[in-house]
């Protein structure tokens, strides 16, 4: 199995409950590594150009970026938790990688440099 992961950034701000307690609104400077994998190589040898990989993940953070997450479709109805936007991070990649038939691997949030939460369907 091959896989290439890139890595981007993107600041928002979300507000949680955990246990029943609110935690404000409050921003994080998220650090996203994607990955994809592919049993084969295309024709260039490659799983996929970098470049389209970033592109992808670019256009799905752009939507994110110095927002407020609990406003945004896919938070409204689940809470903004690291685990909510890699799943959410996971599912639209995937449909990108599909095209081209390949599988998204993981999608890896981090809420701080000590904190990060990993969706995949394996």
């Amino acid at each position: 199995m091959y896989e290439i992961t890139v890595i981007k950034t993107f600041s928002a701000a979300h507000d949680l409950d955990i246990g029943g307690k609110h935690e404000g609104i409050h921003g994080h400077n998220f650090k996203v590594e994607a990955t994809i994998e592919s049993e084969e190589l295309n024709t260039d040898g490659l799983v996929l150009d970098f470049r389209v990989l970033k592109k992808w993940l670019n256009e799905i953070l752009e939507e994110m970026d110095h927002k407020f997450l609990g406003n945004l479709p896919p938070f409204i109805d689940i809470s903004p938790t690291a685990e909510n936007i890699a799943r959410f991070i996971y599912d639209r990649l995937g449909r990108n990688a599909a095209s081209m038939d390949l599988q998204v691997s993981r999608i890896v949030v981090w809420e701080s440099e000590n904190s990060k939460a990993l969706y995949t369907k394996s």
